[in-house]
């Protein structure tokens, strides 16, 4: 989601640095004296080629397709596609992609998601998801409302058993034209539209402003981001309760269940680095940066009188300004820091960072940091990271929410970054809500003001290398 506090209220001179993951901007701006400042950049798929049509520029080969426009294409029940698309995973079934796309409409956006009877938690908000069908060739089929009454729906993440859990980044109470608190998540099934009916919050995961989770196959613990300033977000961890198992619907029953807002163990980071304790993942400044990790137990996940980060001492656990996307991959959980700024009480400014939790050796590690861009709007430097979603092909593709020009970033297996697409645009802003398809060959993602819904396909292959190598 779009922060209101620029980037550029604290531009540094320029350069770039960083191991792994590669970085834009000035390293010098954020590190100890005598940082290493160095350039990391692959030709990736090749320069990108501007599009004549103005809308996506991509690399030599690729091609895309619009396959939802808000306010233009139309939903099965005949209103226009709702504003903001945001968070997006694509599911695969005989032939066919269904996107269970998220809309984060929190206020006076043009195109709300249409209360439905039987799909709508609170008649009072305007937000929720839609399932966007496109055939094997990538043409549209329909449109249609899979969840509505929830309030700016941002991330999300993917469960293994074919649903996707939306995330509403808000701690908006009950009142005025909101009939129930928000501030909670809820899960959509790709496939069923029976099993979206009657929605029901899955409060066990806390109220609090969400924006991503990754769900761990192993164990079903749930990893969540929260997006937050004064103080800083948190990044979660939630333990099912004993016997629990997962699958289709298991949530919903254990949200349904005796007890079941409370069901299962909800706990805050706290990284240390020997006997120093961390107090922001913004005193990293070096990729490799590594930090031991336990959780401590949050007191009040419904946030009953206090919001969840501001039951701690900020000595008790661990923040970060613009906490964003979240992603699960060969076993371990990728999270997002957008920015952090000294204006927000940040350690040290940056304009991005990439975390890999490593739940086995209960350790996080900083992967990737972009050094403060110097100038957004040069078509050379990336800022402000927010969705994730890890590349089948090699590496991570990164959906850029910063300043000036925008972009989906691509990272190579080898830690360079280069550009995958540049919105064209006019007047438009983020892109949101990248995802692969299983085999890697197709990408989706979103603009999301003024709304569009892209498929992307063509010579896909490991980035940095050539195609003829695979």
């Amino acid at each position: 989601m779009t922060s209101s506090i620029s980037r550029r209220d604290a531009i540094r001179a320029s350069a770039a640095g960083a191991f792994g993951i590669a970085v834009a901007g000035s390293v010098d701006a954020i590190s100890a004296p005598g940082a290493a400042a160095m350039t990391r950049r692959s030709t990736g798929y090749g320069a990108l080629v501007t599009d004549p049509a103005r809308v996506l520029s991509l690399p030599p080969g690729f091609s895309y397709k619009i396959v939802a426009q808000t306010g233009v294409s139309l939903l099965e029940s005949g209103e226009p596609t709702p504003s903001d698309p945001d968070g997006t995973a694509v599911f695969e079934r005989d032939g066919q992609f269904v996107l269970v796309n998220n809309h984060e409409v929190g206020g006076s956006e043009p195109f709300g998601v249409p209360n439905l009877a039987g799909l709508t938690y609170d008649p009072g908000a305007r937000g929720g998801t839609t399932n966007i069908v496109v055939d094997g060739s990538g043409n549209r089929v329909t449109e249609y409302v899979s969840l509505a009454g929830t309030h700016n729906n941002c991330a999300g993440g993917l469960t293994p058993w074919g649903t996707w859990i939306t995330c509403e980044e808000t701690e908006q109470r009950s009142g005025g034209r909101f009939v129930y608190d928000h501030g909670w998540c809820f899960e959509v099934d790709a496939f069923d539209r029976d099993a979206n009916r009657d929605p029901v919050p899955l409060k066990f995961l806390g109220r609090f402003a969400h924006e991503a989770i990754s769900l761990d196959p192993d164990d079903n613990r749930i990893y969540l981001t929260e997006d937050a300033n004064g103080p800083h977000g948190l990044y979660y961890r939630w333990t099912p309760p004993a016997g629990f198992t997962g699958g289709k619907g298991a949530l919903r029953e254990l949200a349904l269940s005796e007890n079941g807002d409370t069901a299962g163990t909800l706990e805050a980071m706290v990284c240390s680095k020997g006997s120093k304790s961390i107090a922001d993942l913004s005193e990293a400044v070096h990729t490799g940066t590594r930090y031991k990790v336990e959780w401590v137990e949050v007191p009040d996940r419904l946030a009953t009188s206090v919001s969840v980060r501001k039951q701690f001492l900020a000595s008790e656990v661990t923040g970060s300004r613009k906490l964003e996307g979240a992603y699960y991959a060969d076993g371990n959980h990728f999270f997002v820091a957008s920015f952090a700024r000294d204006s927000d009480g940040s350690r040290n400014e940056h304009d991005g960072q990439v975390w890999e939790y490593d739940p086995k050796s209960q350790s996080v590690t900083l992967t990737t940091i972009f050094g403060v861009n110097p100038d957004p709007d040069a078509d050379t430097d990336y800022d402000g990271p927010d969705n994730i979603v890890v590349d089948p092909n090699g590496g991570l593709i990164l959906a850029e929410d910063g300043d000036g020009i925008q972009h989906l970033v691509g990272i190579t297996a080898a830690g360079k970054s280069y550009p995958m697409a540049r919105n064209e645009l006019v007047g438009s802003n983020e892109f949101t809500g990248p995802t692969f398809s299983a085999d890697g060959q197709t990408l989706f993602a979103n603009v999301q003001d003024p709304g569009h819904v892209f498929i992307i396909t063509g010579p896909f292959h490991g980035p940095g290398t050539p195609s003829n190598s695979r």
